[in-house]
């Protein structure tokens, strides 16, 4: 029997339509009966693509006995954390504030006015892990409910007391030496044997090594490049790494970067393509080149929607198992590419017949280290193969934020690699947001199935405006940065914090929460703050127009503050502040004829300021010719019909 989901267009929120679970989404009715009834609500945060959240959902909420305990005792509301990005931050700082942790499946014990008394993440079925099992524990709670509601409100109080008292708190510290203490605190994290910073679990966390390039860029430290190579190679090598399908799974559960867990976000593929793209273009290692342009083939065979959207996850488990999909036996390998080939490509690709993998082999390069190896035919033939042998779910919503990351990527790795693909794909897919999750300067967070949700986020707005300075990077077309610095005003206009700065997460006007975060540091993916820092110093440094020039600079100040306690969270921003602090080159391009504009488009260093300007007494033609005006650090330089002296100084 169906429950109140049914009607819902979220993947993760249908997967549950037919539980016995009598779950309403998040809506005014859910809250209503439960003040009606006087019954606490019971609130589930997750996505489609999460193993754990299947893991819960198969023990717990498909069980009639468990379903009967929430249906008798508690109102149950399920959210989709990609579809409400405010109510997930909101609960996951409620979570670590009760657990010193979070993750997902996110669950929240809360009452009808949204305020929570307890809170967790996954709970087995059985008591087991250092954990309740989850019948007895909303047993309890149901009766601490009936019998000590007064403490459990009382409880809430105070963690709302110190959440809104946490957020409302006022930081200053210098900001003259945040990059240097961070690159310490990254040299001392990282793994020099297999790459990466810290321990195992790793994340790739690409904005990290964003900032780490360009710091090695901006003070000809060879060392910092190293990490960072060490770092993309060693993931290139490892099973986090698709070498059948291509593309990048979600993390490392252990510290070779060996055995991923198996579900592939599009963030994290559109991340990584800036960040090898990024090392190509300075250390001219085609090994970076192939791996973006790898991973891009992955997005726009299998992510691609034929509207022009991306998708936004693939699930980790097939058939209930995680990672089925992507894992061979020797005997598979053999019998799809014969004795001899089967042989080979088993003996460079680490397969055997004891397995790498619980029994299984995961292909990867960790141990040949034969990365020009070519299997073309035989990498073609498993990926037939593996397509028809096992179902892999598709999460098929498509998120502004995420789908603006690979906008930008794609028109990153076209300025890299010069393939009119990139650029037309990411160029198909920011009409598709601006055809349906777009009315006027509202964005909308979320589209499927021909419906979008309603008004967007402060990480859609501030991802959207980087793809369209990125686009207008990779076209010179001034229609995009015109776009960017209209979206970038509503933005300013619609989640701005005057005093003491900094972008909230919601509109003020239409938050329901009990606070409206300000979130500064980078998780996943950088924060929104972050890269409204980016947005506010390339847009100055584009136009140099005064007004974001004084947003960019309260917003390093309000950000500066921010990152001081924990700086490795913060290298989002300290790579935008590290641009503003050294400006890449302004290029003012003043054309002879427009047919120049696609051969200068091929010589522009990646980070450069360019303008096209018509020709005046300010900016006359040298030579009767397309003329170049180059400035840096305050600095003009004569004009010039080539630009290949300065792209030369720059990228090495």
């Amino acid at each position: 029997m169906s429950n109140h989901l049914k009607n819902e267009t979220s993947p993760y929120l249908l997967q549950h339509a037919e539980n016995p679970v009598n779950w309403y989404p998040w809506c005014r009715e859910a809250f209503e009966k439960a003040r009606k009834e006087d019954k606490p609500i019971f609130l589930s945060i997750g996505y489609s693509t999460c193993h754990w959240c299947h893991v819960m959902a198969h023990e717990s909420f498909e069980d009639g006995v468990t379903a009967d305990i929430l249906n008798r005792h508690f109102i149950s509301i399920k959210v989709d954390r990609e579809e409400r990005p405010d109510i997930d931050s909101v609960y996951m700082a409620v979570c670590q504030a009760f657990t010193g942790s979070g993750g997902w499946p996110m669950s929240i014990f809360m009452n009808w006015d949204k305020k929570p008394f307890f809170a967790g993440t996954y709970f087995p079925v059985q008591s087991q892990y250092g954990m309740p099992g989850f019948a007895d524990l909303l047993n309890a709670v149901a009766h601490q409910w009936n019998s000590n509601r007064n403490k459990l409100l009382h409880s809430a109080d105070q963690i709302i007391t110190h959440l809104q008292q946490s957020e409302a708190a006022h930081r200053t510290g210098s900001n003259e030496t945040l990059s240097e203490k961070a690159v310490q605190m990254f040299s001392a994290l990282f793994d020099s044997t297999y790459g990466g910073f810290g321990t195992a679990p790793k994340f790739p966390s690409p904005h990290n090594l964003f900032f780490l390039t360009l710091y090695a860029k901006q003070n000809n430290n060879a060392d910092v490049l190293k990490m960072v190579e060490k770092t993309l190679t060693q993931m290139r090598k490892g099973g986090i790494f698709d070498h059948i399908g291509y593309g990048f799974s979600r993390y490392s559960t252990d510290q070779y970067f060996l055995a991923p867990h198996f579900e592939k976000m599009l963030y994290d593929n559109a991340l990584l393509i800036i960040a090898y793209a990024s090392v190509y273009m300075i250390t001219q290692n085609h090994l970076y080149l192939d791996t973006a342009e790898q991973t891009a083939q992955y997005v726009i065979r299998e992510m691609t929607a034929p509207h022009g959207g991306f998708y936004s996850a693939q699930d980790a488990d097939s058939e209930g198992v995680e990672g089925k999909y992507y894992t061979f036996s020797f005997a598979e390998i053999m019998n799809i590419l014969g004795e001899e080939k089967g042989r080979q490509f088993s003996h460079v690709f680490d397969i055997t017949a004891k397995g790498n993998f619980e029994g299984v082999n995961i292909p990867n390069l960790l141990k040949s280290n034969a990365l020009n190896s070519d299997f073309s035919h035989e990498i073609q033939k498993l990926y037939e193969y593996r397509k028809n042998r096992h179902e892999l779910h598709l999460d098929d919503k498509i998120l502004t934020s995420w789908n603006s990351m690979m906008i930008a990527a794609l028109s990153i790795l076209y300025r890299v690699s010069r393939n009119e693909k990139y650029l037309q794909t990411a160029i198909h897919a920011q009409i598709f947001i601006e055809t349906n999750l777009s009315k006027d300067l509202e964005l909308c967070t979320s589209w499927r199935s021909g419906k979008h949700s309603e008004s967007g986020f402060l990480d859609d707005y501030a991802f959207y405006i980087a793809a369209l300075i990125e686009l207008y990077h990779s076209t010179l077309n001034r229609d995009y940065l015109k776009k960017a610095e209209r979206f970038c005003k509503e933005a300013v206009k619609r989640f701005a914090d005057d005093e003491p700065g900094g972008f909230y997460l919601s509109d003020s006007d239409s938050t329901e929460l009990f606070m409206n975060p300000k979130e500064s540091y980078d998780g996943a993916i950088p924060s929104g703050n972050s890269i409204m820092t980016y947005n506010l110093v390339r847009l100055y440094q584009l136009t140099e127009k005064e007004d974001y020039r004084e947003l960019a600079e309260r917003q390093i100040h309000y950000m500066s503050a921010q990152a001081q306690d924990y700086l490795t969270g913060h290298s989002m921003f300290l790579f935008a502040k590290m641009l503003y602090d050294n400006p890449p080159e302004h290029i003012t391009i003043v054309l002879k004829n427009s047919t120049d504009l696609e051969n200068i488009k091929k010589q522009l260093p990646l980070l450069a300021n360019a303008i096209v300007v018509s020709e005046s007494k300010e900016y006359p033609l040298v030579n009767d010719s397309t003329t170049f005006y180059v400035c840096k650090n305050h600095t003009c330089f004569s004009p010039t019909n080539t630009l290949e002296f300065f792209c030369h100084k720059l990228l090495r």
